[in-house]
């Protein structure tokens, strides 16, 4: 299905802008595999205002506000609400469904604490999801079973489990492990914000311990670990601390496009 951009709303193309997204407008999986890549290349996972204690809003026209207008990022919670409502308002068919999130996780089965999207592009189903902090899939993954699926340096692999549903594992040195499962079971948007007032509030949420941020580069991605930055490339990691507040603010417009004060 085409879409005539003239028929979009301002708040559609001001996201499409963020993005740096200039390509059709329509419903194909290769519209849907630009889209993602875009968001992952300009659009930062960051829990700045959980640090902060700047209660979290789910609602689109806040989540809007703060990663369109503002140019800001945020969690799962944030951004893959916010990109389902993009493929929505584009003529994609989304639904939200929760995960459990199986990478370092030390007590399993892990809690369902992670938002995901499955989209329909072309009459098939494909898993997208441009909320995770680590190293995840930037492009849309197709829901069959035991297809390995390389993206350039990286591999996922969907596979199906009769307690936890589908499982996507990501391939580490020759090895396969568990990133997340989930079940089919929609869920609306309401149905997250028991789970993201927990990772805001609850004491052994990672979310309130330190600062996390991650993007993808055209050279590789860049990263924050407390108040470490790590920028990877092909050449290897820098790794560096800014010593003052006005250092590291500077260190956050740089490399992830951050202004902490808006």
């Amino acid at each position: 299905m085409v879409v005539n951009s003239s028929n979009l709303k301002p708040e559609v193309l001001a996201y499409l802008e963020r993005i740096g997204y200039s390509g059709p407008i329509d419903t194909t999986l290769a519209t849907l595999t630009k889209l993602q890549e875009c968001h992952v290349h300009t659009v930062p996972y960051e829990n700045f205002d959980i640090l902060n204690r700047v209660p979290l809003s789910l609602e689109v026209p806040d989540l809007l506000d703060k990663i369109v207008n503002r140019r800001r990022g945020g969690y799962c919670f944030e951004l893959n609400a916010l990109f389902g409502w993009l493929l929505m308002e584009l003529g994609f068919k989304v639904t939200n469904y929760f995960a459990r999130f199986w990478r370092d996780e030390t007590d399993t089965p892990p809690k369902r604490r992670h938002h995901i999207l499955q989209v329909e592009a072309e009459g098939e189903l494909y898993l997208c999801d441009v909320g995770v902090g680590g190293i995840a899939p930037r492009s849309p993954i197709h829901m069959t079973e035991n297809v390995v699926h390389e993206q350039l340096d990286e591999a996922y692999m969907l596979e199906r489990d009769a307690d936890f549903g589908w499982i996507l594992s990501e391939r580490k040195k020759g090895q396969w492990s568990r990133l997340y499962s989930f079940t089919e079971e929609p869920q609306l948007p309401k149905d997250f914000l028991m789970t993201s007032y927990w990772c805001e509030n609850a004491p052994d949420s990672i979310f309130i311990k330190d600062a996390m941020a991650a993007i993808r580069t055209s050279a590789g991605r860049n990263t924050i670990a407390g108040e470490e930055f790590r920028i990877f490339t092909a050449e290897g990691v820098q790794a560096f601390t800014p010593k003052t507040k006005d250092e590291y603010a500077e260190a956050l417009r740089t490399h992830f496009g951050i202004n902490i004060n808006n």
